[in-house]
């Protein structure tokens, strides 16, 4: 996908961080706005900005994990300007600093519900409307470097359980969409300035309402010297362009999922091994 001018594009969390500096990047594209979030004071304030760069803009309230909330937020995007092309299932909660046999149910629920059903319940909804318009279009996953390895000393077990899995539904509809004129990215970024170890003060009540987790402060700092979101707009922007599947925001990176990569090959090695102790011919593929 070359051409923003006029389209339209849905991002979910744009109330701040991440979303936001995506919606100012495609904005100045000449981009026409759809803000969700399930915050409206954030909501407002986003607005407020995106009208500022000359954008069309649409601010829409909905808690992504209820597939029905985000269905009235996307029909009142195609009413407003009718055809969503690019659409950013971006909305995430942070979950760390817990061990995971400590973490409540609810919390799994919330983690899950958001990271992941959020992203599941906006290709369900974005994926036929697309293939209707028939226009070029794109889907854009956040995921996270979390998603490709569980960095020891951080017990950010669930939120990496729901990256994986934001990571391996991408890979299986980046398949079914082979042929068409949609193109999906996962965005995988590292820190970033943003305010996601607050998320809690957004958990709704059916998931044990909100809360501020003491241990998720000790993760905050590294946030500081973070890209601004921005930059990721713009990192984003670039990986649409080009096509590009996985998008990287942080080369150094890199090492952690090498060295993921390499305890994974020394794996096969042990496999090997073992036929070979055993007098076996490996099996055929």
């Amino acid at each position: 996908m070359q051409n923003f001018q006029g389209k339209t594009a849905f991002i979910t969390g744009a109330g701040a961080g991440i979303g936001l500096g995506m919606a100012r990047t495609f904005a100045r594209q000449g981009m026409n706005i759809v803000l969700c979030d399930i915050r409206r004071e954030g909501l407002e304030q986003a607005l407020g900005e995106i009208n500022r760069l000359g954008a069309q803009a649409l601010a829409v309230e909905a808690d992504v994990s209820i597939k029905e909330q985000l269905e009235r937020a996307a029909q009142q995007a195609f009413d407003a300007f009718g055809k969503v092309h690019v659409f950013c299932a971006n909305a995430g909660v942070s979950m760390h600093g817990v061990p995971i046999e400590k973490l409540p149910a609810k919390d799994w629920e919330w983690v899950l519900g958001v990271n992941l059903y959020g992203v599941i319940h906006g290709f369900q909804i974005f994926v036929p409307h697309m293939r209707a318009h028939g226009e070029e279009s794109h889907i854009v996953n956040t995921a996270s470097i979390a998603g490709f390895r569980v960095t020891p000393g951080w017990t950010t077990g669930p939120y990496s359980m729901s990256k994986y899995a934001v990571v391996a539904i991408s890979e299986a509809l980046e398949q079914d969409l082979e042929g068409s004129n949609i193109g999906l990215s996962i965005l995988a970024p590292a820190a970033v300035r943003t305010g996601i170890f607050h998320s809690g003060r957004a958990r709704p009540p059916r998931m044990g309402g909100a809360f501020q987790r003491v241990e998720s402060e000790q993760f905050a700092h590294r946030l500081d010297e973070g890209l601004a979101p921005d930059v990721v707009g713009e990192r984003v922007l670039r990986g649409i362009r080009k096509g590009e599947f996985y998008i990287f925001t942080h080369n150094w990176a890199r090492e952690l999922v090498t060295e993921r990569h390499a305890r994974l090959q020394a794996a096969f090695d042990e496999c090997e091994k073992w036929y070979e102790e055993r007098g076996m011919e490996p099996p055929p593929r």
